[in-house]
């Protein structure tokens, strides 16, 4: 707003370069927070025609803006790119544009709340930001286009200003500046008005008239039209010496004059909420909004969003805005009755406009005709509600800008996009601030505060929809008796729930069935069968599975259930594409229209078809995650319902799948779990603990497979109960409860031993090796461990096999075989390379490291620490990470640099308390312990016992009585104070014993 000029700090200025730089800028800043594409900003700096190099400029010109703001400020991260152009990432910046609009809709929404001295003072300092034209020395044609929008904001805001002053009764002190801007801007009708009142206000009856007859000879000298019905209204009032002319204690709505229609419905006295909606409708009150003649807005949602509410509540607040008449219909679009027809509404509107019966056309065209010539320069607002779709809404518009048109529908009207300055409205669910609020309105804040928490559930249940909130809160305020968790119990149970929420044949119900009979078949059927679905948000695969499509169909169908607001769109990601959820109430009418009209065998089909494709996305993406080609051993072969392509799309990054896929899974899971469908349950569960490992979801993991194994146990699943036994196991061993761990598998050890399941077998051995290895029975877990790396050669698991070759290594390692420790760590990793396994790799590689600095080759254990942190994706693996860190802070302090080993140690005692994994935590302390000792630091002894405590509750004998040792030694420093500190070779020789 004025010169394009860029400051930092106390005022300084950055230099920006030249004119294609500043236009470039410019046309960013437009756009701040969104990509603009290159090829946008060259018809911003070349709009007459762009030369061949125009993107290669383009890209020189970004660069130079980047440093300059690189090197005289010190950003890197103002512009960034992004395909297909650039992103100004305005977060942590100011902008006056901004800063501006959003200051102007504040007053608005003040005003809204009868705060018009706040309102005044928040538009005044929103003025005082222009410095001059917005853009000023900039030529391009969009960037004009701009500047053009923000002048006309700025001048209806200073009308509003204006407005507000008269209010406040400031009526004298505005005169001055209010007749300057009327000199400037002589032909704006609103402003003029206001000096009229003013004046008269003022007691200058005569200037106040004087102000009118200027302005009405000119309009008619320069456009040969009279001044719009607003002006000469309060001219004649100013003749008449009107007490309405008195300032009001607030804004009233014109008085009603004849042939002006004032037919808006009375607004709902518990109107709740959407302040940020209202202030996007509030744009249809720029005059010149997108250059269009017409302004339109639509609201669509879902049935029961609350579309009319809003509109009339909308309309009711800016009703002085329409001085020429309010129109209000409902079309019954979405109405057992028949939609109403364009003529008979036309036939309504004319009779509102003061049209005898006699001069109304019987031609539906003609009628259109003369209801555009009879608003021909008025100032209406129309409210279109419950519209069916863009045809019927067609005949109803007016031809001129001064009007503004406000349509409610199920649908988005996309097809008048184009046409008209469209604002889209898309009307979500109430915020769980609003909806408690509007229960709280119907049914008493003092009831509803009484049960804060069962509210937010009433809430939830009531998927904090409008109409079903208003009538949950109804049903309270009529059964005074009844508490809030007494009506959310009867709400919890999903056969009630929509008879609970219905009356009669009005209500949630009866709403959602309209939508429903106008879907095709085919889309009927998907909506019912996603009502069986047990998980919130799904993919497009899962809609061509329930109806065993293909993928191009069901996208069809998905797009048609859209347009129905019966889903919606969850999220949007670029590589594993869109999730669609179904609201809950939603849900639940699918669910009751499942029951009805698909039979029992047709639901489970579908749901076996899910199960099936769920099955066969996470045994890749296992297989994938975990490395080799060595298959799994289900019992029966693993069927494949996906096309391989789309797999391997989906499972490119498995932990990323997975996350993704997390909720839903654990819902499939429970679901197949439930129907005694245990075979996918198990399977299910033991490829989706490939994340629930990675990302510490250890209660996630637990549910799934007591769920599973049940399932397992209730059929006689021999094979599903041996695996979920082990799974509990390591879910054990995960949680360092070794004992727990062993009395799982020693159950399911048997079961292997008794079929023909060798890979099953060697994961069940590895596993009780591991707890035989923890206790300290180190023979015992070499033996085991040996049968296992068989039984992985047997089944051609390479990864298994590097993941026994490991332990072995470790196992070595601690039984003091230090030598054949690191020749089997070398090994390990060779078969982690062999098997495509990045984890192994980086488990394997830091045994080796260990074994480096049990042979005192400090430096390159450090080295190799290095290269197994380059594997680890930190995002996924924290633990590995954490663990890696560690060794490379031990093989600091131990060849003396205990200052370098400080940060390293940290960062993986947060990434053992982000894994909450207490060995590592242990682990992670005793060595800043004695880095801290190296470095004479005394605050060492809680440290310690908090280490040796964890180890003792851990059953880690040895490291508790290593840290035990090092916390003697930390008392006698602390109680010696002459003592020096360890050398390194000293503390080493202390924790190693």
């Amino acid at each position: 707003m004025g010169p394009l000029t860029v400051h930092a700090g106390e005022g300084a200025v950055v230099r920006v370069g030249g004119r294609r730089q500043r236009n470039v800028l410019a046309a960013l800043l437009m756009a701040r927070n969104r990509v603009v594409s290159v090829d946008s900003l060259i018809d911003v700096v070349w709009p007459g025609g762009a030369p061949a190099t125009a993107r290669n400029q383009i890209a020189i010109c970004v660069a130079g803006l980047r440093k300059a703001f690189s090197e005289q400020v010190g950003v890197t991260d103002l512009i960034t790119t992004a395909h297909p152009g650039y992103i100004l990432n305005s977060r942590g910046h100011y902008i006056d544009a901004s800063d501006f609009e959003e200051r102007v809709q504040q007053a608005r929404d003040q005003v809204r709340a009868g705060q018009t001295a706040v309102a005044c003072e928040l538009i005044n300092d929103a003025l005082s930001l222009w410095r001059g034209p917005a853009f000023d020395g900039l030529d391009a044609e969009r960037l004009m286009e701009e500047a053009e929008r923000l002048a006309s904001v700025r001048l209806s805001a200073y009308e509003d200003y204006a407005e507000l002053q008269l209010k406040l009764g400031r009526h004298r002190t505005l005169i001055p500046e209010l007749a300057a801007h009327v000199h400037e801007y002589p032909l704006r009708e609103q402003a003029r008005a206001h000096l009229v009142l003013a004046h008269y206000r003022a007691g200058r009856r005569a200037d106040a008239l004087a102000v009118f007859r200027e302005g009405r000879e000119l309009m008619v000298r320069e456009l040969g039209i009279e001044p719009g019905p607003a002006l000469q209204a309060l001219h004649k009032l100013v003749l008449q010496d009107s007490p309405t002319l008195t300032p009001p204690p607030t804004n009233p709505a014109p008085a009603q004059q004849a042939g002006i229609p004032t037919q808006l419905p009375v607004q709902s006295a518990s109107f709740t909420g959407r302040a940020d909606v209202l202030r996007r409708l509030d744009r249809m009150l720029d005059e010149q909004l997108g250059h269009s003649p017409l302004s339109v807005g639509v609201i669509s949602g879902v049935s029961g969003v609350g579309k009319t509410a809003l509109a009339v509540h909308w309309a009711n607040q800016v009703v002085s805005c329409f001085p020429d008449g309010q129109f209000y219909v409902d079309l019954r679009g979405f109405h057992e009755e028949e939609p109403a027809s364009a003529s008979a509404v036309l036939d309504q509107f004319l009779r509102g406009l003061g049209v005898q019966t006699a001069q109304i056309p019987a031609d539906t065209g003609e009628r259109a005709a003369l209801y555009r010539s009879l608003l021909g320069g008025r100032r209406v607002l129309i409210i279109l509600d419950n519209a069916r779709d863009a045809e019927q809404v067609r005949p109803l518009l007016p031809g001129n800008g001064r009007c503004c048109v406000l349509i409610t529908s199920r649908q988005p009207m996309t097809d008048l996009l184009g046409d008209y300055a469209v604002i889209q409205v898309p009307l979500q669910v109430m915020s769980p601030s609003e909806a408690e609020s509007l229960l709280a309105e119907i049914a008493g804040a003092e009831r509803i505060a009484v049960h804060p928490e069962a509210t937010t559930h009433l809430a939830a249940l009531c998927d904090r929809l409008p109409l079903a909130l208003r009538i949950a809160g109804a049903r309270l305020a009529a059964k005074p008796y009844w508490s809030v968790p007494d009506l959310v119990r009867r709400l919890r149970n999903q056969r009630r729930r929509l008879d609970e929420l219905s009356l009669g044949d009005r209500g949630i119900r009866a709403g959602f069935r309209l939508s429903y009979r106008e879907l095709s078949p085919l889309a009927r059927r998907l909506y019912r069968l996603v009502g069986l679905q047990p998980m919130p948000t799904f993919a497009g695969w899962v809609a061509s599975s329930l109806l065993a499509s293909d993928s191009d169909r069901a996208e069809v169908l998905i797009e048609e259930l859209l347009e129905a607001q019966l889903l919606e769109v969850a999220s949007i990601d670029a590589v594993l594409g869109v999730r669609y959820r179904c609201p809950d109430l939603l849900r639940v009418f699918a669910w009751e229209r499942a029951c009805d009209e698909e039979s029992e065998e047709e639901r489970a089909a579908a749901l076996k078809r899910v199960h099936a494709a769920y099955l066969q996305l996470a045994d890749a993406a296992h297989q994938r995650e975990y490395g080799g080609d060595g298959p799994f051993e289900y019992g029966a072969p693993l069927l494949r319902p996906l096309q391989k392509g789309l797999v391997e799309s989906l499972v490119k990054d498995p932990l990323a799948w997975l996350e993704s896929e997390r909720t839903a899974l654990i819902g499939v899971i429970g679901q197949a779990a439930a129907a005694d469908d245990s075979a996918a349950a198990w399977g299910l569960t033991v490829n989706a603990s490939t994340l629930f490992e990675a990302h510490n979801y250890l209660e996630d993991w637990r549910s799934c497979a007591t769920a599973s194994l049940a399932a397992a146990e209730r059929t006689g699943d021999l094979r599903g109960r041996a695996t979920m036994l082990r799974s509990m196991g390591m879910l054990a061993i995960y949680q360092r409860q070794y004992k727990e761990a062993a009395s799982w598998l020693d159950r399911s050890l048997p079961l292997f031993e008794s079929m023909e399941a060798p890979h099953g077998l060697a994961l069940t051995l590895r596993n009780l090796a591991l707890c035989r290895r923890f206790s300290g029975d180190l023979a015992e877990a070499g033996r085991l461990t040996r049968r296992s790396l068989a039984g992985f050669r047997t089944a051609g698991d390479l990864a298994g096999e590097s993941h026994a070759l490991g332990l072995l290594a470790q196992i070595e390692l601690e039984s003091g075989n230090v030598v054949e420790g690191a020749t089997l760590s070398t090994d390990a990793i060779a078969k982690s390379r062999a098997a495509g396994s990045h984890r192994g790799e980086a488990q394997n590689s830091y045994r080796l490291a260990e074994a480096l600095m049990l042979q005192g080759d400090y430096l390159a254990a450090e080295q190799v620490c290095f290269e197994a942190l380059a594997l680890i994706d930190s995002d996924s693996d924290r633990l590995g990470e954490g663990h890696v860190l560690r060794g490379i802070g031990e093989a600091r302090w131990r060849r003396g640099a205990p200052s370098a080993a400080l940060l390293v140690l940290q960062q993986s005692l947060e990434a053992a308390e982000v894994v909450t994994d207490g060995y590592l935590g242990a682990r992670a302390r005793t060595d800043l312990a004695c880095a801290r000792l190296l470095l004479g630091s005394g605050d060492t002894v809680e440290m310690l016992e908090t280490a040796r405590e964890a180890f003792a509750g851990l059953g880690a004998h040895a490291w508790e009585e290593r840290a035990a040792r090092l916390l003697r030694l930390a008392q006698r420093l602390q109680t010696e104070p002459d003592m020096d500190p360890p050398t390194p070779q000293e503390l080493a020789r202390t924790v190693d014993g």
